[in-house]
């Protein structure tokens, strides 16, 4: 047979397959052929999976993906209750509540509603306190144990059988020793995956919306609901009826009994989104709580390693002789000291010493006046004096001058230079500037400047 012949016959079968679980749904609950209904019940044992509902735990029901678990606190409340349990029941759907026990002591009625219309019954405390997670545990195991006696009271003589060990912690205020209380009793602590906020004062439309993004998010968990808000009443038909627009199912779950074994799961399925080799995981797993008890020891070193007293170690070449007499070859030498030649005392080469023109520094050249007169503009004119240097020279230009000190020279615009002998020692060079910019250097103290720089 062709591949895609068999790829058609198992797509045929499954069609079919689906087709009678459908009709076995519409079947189950007739007068309401379209029907979103209860596609499975999902039996768990309490003291294997002691606390679930991933906003809070590791681990969460072990559902499929867009598979929902509805949930309700608070009740019984029989003018919204009873209409909860009327939406439910034109849906054909199972759902999981957990009653206060001051309210089923007020309206043993509606307990028993619940029961005869098959859904689990849970509990939520007596008087749905919101400090069990910081009162005393005394006092919480009293709110525990006289919910439960509330609750199984209104249920009657199968009591035992109708009450199911699943707790919730009102407003999720969880505490370790609440938890490990209940852990004790068999009695499996439920959190929730998400949440609609139907306790808050939002309209409808707001819980309908918040439900389905949520559920959308996560695609498969627990939803935690509360039966006595007219606001859940509202917005129920439209979650159910876009659940079953978008292709979810609805799961009920009760406690394993003797004759009710729990449903086969695996490990990771406990997990709202197991890890997988084809998705990298963004932590590292928690180091497993374990004692090695009987794991493996290095064994000790032997006795011939210590002296008579077992205190120091044996520093004699004894060890190595016993080596050598077992045939164990031992190096001789590092074998690092053989590729590396040991230079010979006296045969290292010295370095040349340096030439006396390396530390010479040339002399700049000299300045005369014929250099002076090429380097400024238009015509000059000079005049040196016998016994003066050659670089003592002031040359004179129209709007422009350079000017030589010790061996540099300096430009300028605009300015002039004037020749002037003074006791005919020489020629110096001064800018005919302002007297007032220059009051206060006198020709004496200008010229000894100039000597002094010459020299």
């Amino acid at each position: 047979m062709p591949p895609y012949a068999v790829l058609w016959v198992i797509l045929s079968l499954g069609m079919l397959a689906w087709g009678g679980i459908r009709t076995a749904f519409a079947a189950d609950c007739p007068g309401h052929p379209d029907a979103l209904g209860t596609s499975r019940t999902l039996v768990v044992d309490p003291r294997k999976h002691p606390r679930i509902g991933t906003m809070q735990y590791a681990e969460t029901l072990p559902l499929r993906d867009h598979e929902v678990v509805l949930s309700f606190d608070d009740g019984p409340l029989p003018r919204n209750s009873d209409q909860i349990l009327t939406i439910l029941a034109a849906q054909c759907i199972k759902a999981n509540f957990f009653l206060v026990g001051k309210m089923a002591q007020s309206f043993p009625a509606g307990v028993r509603k619940l029961r005869d219309a098959g859904h689990t019954v849970g509990t939520h405390t007596q008087t749905h306190p919101l400090t069990m997670n910081k009162m005393p545990i005394e006092r919480a195991k009293a709110e525990i144990d006289a919910g439960i006696a509330s609750v199984k009271a209104t249920l009657g003589a199968d009591a035992d059988k109708s009450l199911a060990p699943f707790f919730r912690v009102p407003g999720l205020l969880r505490s370790e020793a609440v938890e490990d209380y209940l852990a004790s009793q068999g009695i499996q602590v439920w959190s929730a995956d998400f949440l609609a906020d139907d306790w808050h004062h939002i309209s409808s439309s707001r819980v309908y919306d918040l439900a389905i993004r949520r559920i959308e998010a996560q695609g498969k968990g627990i939803l935690l609901l509360h039966d006595i808000q007219p606001r859940t009443v509202a917005a129920l038909p439209r979650i159910l009826a876009t659940l079953k627009a978008r292709g979810y199912h609805i799961v009920h779950v009760v406690p394993a009994t003797p004759d009710r074994p729990a449903t086969p799961t695996d490990p990771q399925q406990w997990q709202l989104h197991p890890t997988s080799e084809n998705v990298a995981i963004s932590r590292w797993p928690k180091v497993p709580n374990f004692v090695s008890a009987d794991a493996d020891q290095l064994a000790a070193p032997a006795f011939s390693y210590f002296d008579a007293s077992g205190v120091k170690l044996l520093l004699s070449t004894e060890m190595f002789a016993d080596r050598r007499a077992q045939s164990i070859p031992l190096r001789e030498t590092a074998p690092w000291l053989r590729n590396w030649p040991v230079p010979v005392a006296g045969t290292a080469s010295t370095l040349p010493i340096p030439a006396r023109s390396v530390f010479e520094i040339p002399e700049l050249p000299r300045l005369t006046a014929e250099s002076v007169a090429l380097l400024a503009p238009g015509p000059t004119r000079t005049m040196m004096t016998e016994g003066e240097p050659e670089h003592s020279v002031a040359a004179v230009g129209a709007g422009h001058f350079q000017h030589a000190i010790r061996g540099k020279f300096r430009s300028g615009h605009g300015k002039q230079l004037a020749l002037s002998r003074h006791g005919g020692r020489g020629t110096t060079v001064a800018h005919t500037r302002s007297k007032a910019a220059h009051g206060h250097r006198g020709p004496a103290r200008h010229l000894a400047q100039v000597r002094k720089r010459s020299a």
